[in-house]
């Protein structure tokens, strides 16, 4: 509990800040959704063909996974991270219960009011204006508070793709296995949501003439929450507007696990300490493909890359155990993307089959190869994108010649190293890097056929950015093969094991190499 206390103390300003995102990320996508779900539901309220056509349409998008959406939608915005694409996917998700009480206020206005407003002479649209939306209002408002408390929820999974909020600190929590950090994200946002659904419920009794009244104390509180509310969403939207249009602001991103957060964290402090320019940093995204495409379209500026994956998984080319020949194929090939590669920063961050040291030690397990004399009983799991990529699981088990009777579980592959240690799985694949490896007791089986691709850590820039802040590359360049393996597996040991925090991490790095001014 003390150190949940301490984190929160530690945190408090950015908790603040990112409550202030959250809320204003759901407050714009409610408002979106208004403005589009009211009018659908007043045309379905006139027409059976139009009602049964949006709704199932409504339906239909009500039905897709969030984080599918959130793909299909970075595809469409092409590439672009961040905001936009975060309230799109919150606006598809809150029409249909603010369509369907719609449809339902204005089929519950009493047909003897609606007859007396055509008999004084009312057009249909004054009609509509006048008597009917104002009786639907109470019930349409109902739909908003339902959509408002899911949006509230989930807002939190828009931090995988570069959205503010308290998210971030979920995602986080998750990918380093501390769970004060998801605590610190997910008891706001729980207490975000029971506060918008009092604040519209007590909205929603107001406009309702035929319940109770509430006493002037009782009103005067939710007025008062309901203010703190708004302010709180008008805040973050101004730290919003104030953080993407600055000129002089450059975006560091990261992909999500220790490693690269330690390392996006150094490209911001460097930028910070060797420019006039301010970091703006968007880190603990999703895999390879969306820093990626983030950084193609200009949604990042700068993150950190491996070669080998740059290679097979973003430039889809075959693997090669070369890092000479790797490094300058991803440099050549890149760079007619507009994507200057810098040298590497000196240390090779492979794919790690892992297990627990006394399972493999106890079978006699030392290398990848001696896998196929137990791979009738081996429990395996991966994340998504081993599964999937040419230098992953499809390639791995055709090479050393595996077939492994009990089907891989796929899972996040931050979750992957407590699984293997606590005995869940009995193979994974994780990072040789990685902090968990030592602090689990896992054991890292010998590639001894040497089937994996050089991954060296090297940083990947806009040429664009380079061209329009001389003084970035010198800044970046300056992390160029001062990290060396051991090194970097001491810096995640400290997130990872120790749970410290990736910033200080980082700092406390940068000022013991001499790469920070005093």
């Amino acid at each position: 509990m003390n150190d949940w206390l301490e984190l929160w103390r530690s945190q408090r300003g950015a908790l603040l800040e990112a409550t202030a995102a959250h809320l204003d990320l759901v407050g714009e996508s409610i408002g979106l959704a208004v403005l589009i779900g009211v009018p659908l539901g007043i045309l379905a309220s006139r027409s059976k063909p139009a009602e049964r056509s949006i709704l199932g349409l409504a339906n239909v998008l009500q039905t897709i996974p969030s984080l599918a959406l959130l793909g299909v939608l970075l595809i469409l915005f092409h590439g672009r991270i961040g905001k936009p694409p975060a309230l799109a996917a919150l606006v598809i998700y809150s029409l249909l219960p603010i369509i369907k009480n719609t449809i339902l206020g204005l089929k519950g206005v009493d047909r003897g009011v609606a007859e007396a407003a055509l008999g004084m002479g009312m057009t249909p649209w004054q009609r509509l204006m006048l008597v009917e939306l104002p009786l639907a209002v109470p019930v349409l408002l109902g739909g908003v508070r339902v959509a408002a408390v899911a949006s509230v929820g989930m807002a939190t999974i828009a931090a995988a793709i570069g959205a503010k909020g308290l998210g971030s600190f979920i995602f986080r929590g998750i990918s380093l296995s501390d769970p004060r950090l998801i605590l610190l994200g997910s008891v706001p946002a729980a207490l975000l949501a029971l506060a918008t659904d009092a604040a519209l419920g007590e909205l929603e009794n107001q406009l309702e003439p035929t319940r109770a009244r509430r006493s002037p104390g009782r009103n005067a509180l939710a007025i008062t929450a309901t203010a703190g509310l708004v302010a709180l969403g008008l805040y973050g939207a101004w730290l919003e507007s104030g953080s993407g249009s600055k000129e002089s602001t450059v975006v560091i991103g990261s992909k999500d696990s220790a490693e690269p957060v330690i390392l996006g964290e150094m490209l911001a402090e460097l930028v910070e300490a060797h420019t006039p320019l301010q970091a703006d940093r968007r880190l603990n995204l999703g895999g390879s493909l969306i820093c990626f495409n983030a950084l193609k379209q200009g949604g990042l500026d700068a993150y950190v890359e491996y070669t080998g994956t740059a290679l097979t998984t973003i430039l889809k080319q075959p693997p090669s155990n070369d890092p000479a020949a790797v490094l300058k194929t991803v440099e050549t090939m890149l760079a007619t993307d507009g994507i200057t590669t810098l040298p590497p920063l000196g240390f090779e961050n492979t794919f790690a089959i892992l297990m627990r040291r006394k399972q493999a030690e106890a079978l006699g397990i030392r290398t990848i190869s001696d896998l196929a004399r137990h791979q009738k009983s081996l429990r395996a799991g991966f994340g998504p994108e081993f599964m999937n990529r040419p230098d992953g699981y499809p390639g791995l088990v055709k090479f050393y010649g595996l077939n492994l009777a009990i089907t891989p579980r796929e899972m996040d592959r931050n979750l992957l190293y407590q699984a293997v240690a606590g005995e869940s799985l009995d193979l994974a694949a994780g990072d040789s890097t990685d902090g968990r490896v030592a602090t689990l007791d896992l054991v890292q089986l010998i590639d001894d056929r040497h089937y994996f691709p050089p991954y060296q850590a090297v940083v990947l820039v806009r040429s664009e950015s380079l061209a329009k802040y001389p003084r970035l590359l010198e800044a970046l360049k300056r992390l160029s093969g001062k990290i060396d393996a051991p090194t970097m597996r001491k810096l995640n040991h400290q997130v990872d094991g120790l749970k410290r925090d990736p910033a200080e991490v980082a700092r406390e790095f940068l000022g013991s190499a001499g790469l920070l001014k005093p």
